[in-house]
């Protein structure tokens, strides 16, 4: 099972940086694109339609437990590990990357041309859509297309999240306060990719699912670094996070875990 026990106990050597989609090098978007095929044609647990019906559907398996409660981060961040262990099991150099959604003077409202592309070299790009699972399709009443769709920035979508915006969130000190105001976030650019991005049931379907939830992995990154000390509540920290074999606890540190994220640029408007 690809939702295995991982070993938090002793950190990768070296640890592996998930870069910003729009600085990988040639190689490592091939990387990329490779592991996503890879695992894209795989229809059992190691497959890709596996890991993105965990999110929601088909059923039984859910999110219902980590969105709007404390769990929201830990959960992801252990939803995005045990991914990227599946797409390394194919293509053992591929790394997640993230999308900086920020909006701002130099950063338009735009998905990163890795994902936007239909085709790489005439052949299709498996970032730019996936197949849904024919059984989340029936169990939701067959209301989805077969195939990812976007609808980004659609009237009446909300506009992506500023530095402003980013910067505020990432002020406070409160883990369940910051866990909140970040997933409101989080939710404001679900709702402006629409599609399948746009409904909890598939929006893990959609490639740009991934980056999106790396970069809100990344700001809880920075928000821990910023705030060392401060953790999510003593009450849930030995809490497991199903159907991942892995306690809130465990995923504190993405160090450990064997990642860690790369700097977005020289600008002064980082993170």
């Amino acid at each position: 099972m690809a939702t295995g026990t991982p070993s938090p106990q002793a950190t990768s050597t070296p640890v592996r940086f998930r870069r910003s989609a729009t600085r990988l090098t040639a190689g490592q978007r091939q990387k990329l694109r490779d592991s996503f095929a890879a695992v894209q044609k795989i229809d059992d647990d190691r497959g890709y339609g596996y890991h993105a019906g965990i999110h929601g559907l088909p059923l039984p398996i859910g999110c219902d437990n980590a969105h709007g409660t404390d769990y929201f981060l830990p959960w992801h961040r252990a939803y995005l590990y045990f991914f990227e262990r599946a797409l390394r099991d194919q293509v053992p150099d591929a790394m997640l990357t993230w999308w900086d959604w920020r909006t701002g003077p130099t950063h338009a409202a735009q998905i990163p041309k890795a994902f936007a592309t239909k085709t790489v070299d005439r052949k299709r790009n498996p970032l730019f859509s996936a197949t849904v699972s024919p059984l989340a399709i029936q169990q939701g009443g067959n209301q989805v297309p077969a195939t990812t769709v976007r609808e980004p920035g659609a009237p009446g979508a909300p506009s992506l999240p500023s530095f402003d915006d980013v910067k505020d969130v990432l002020a406070l000190n409160d883990f369940v306060d910051f866990t909140a105001q970040v997933e409101q976030l989080h939710n404001a650019v679900h709702v402006w990719v629409g599609g399948h991005m746009g409904q909890i049931a598939y929006a893990a379907f959609d490639p740009i699912f991934w980056a999106h939830h790396c970069m809100i992995d990344r700001l809880w990154r920075l928000w821990q670094l910023r705030h060392p000390g401060s953790l999510p509540p003593a009450s849930i920290l030995d809490e497991a996070l199903p159907p991942f074999r892995m306690t809130v606890r465990q995923t504190l540190s993405v160090t450990t875990l064997g990642y860690d994220y790369a700097v977005a640029s020289s600008s002064t408007q980082t993170p």
